[in-house]
């Protein structure tokens, strides 16, 4: 699996999980300043499409995974 693949899989996550944890109409609701994270991973999924730099793709490259050739 490639790098981008996965820096997708890992902030879909992470927005579906803090909004589950931070939306009063969900049964797993426990603190309104969850959405903070989700704003978080939305800035950065922004800020990396214009300047290309993402801290967990850095972070997949020191472990040897590889960025997709496309």
């Amino acid at each position: 699996m490639h790098a981008e693949r996965i820096v997708r899989i890992v902030a879909g996550s992470f927005v579906i999980l803090s909004l589950s944890l931070g939306v009063e109409a969900s049964p797993l609701f426990i603190s309104k300043y969850f959405l903070f994270f989700t704003a978080f991973v939305g800035l950065n999924l922004f800020q990396s499409g214009f300047t290309r730099i993402c801290p967990l793709n850095n972070i997949l490259a020191k472990f040897g995974v590889k960025n997709s050739s496309c």
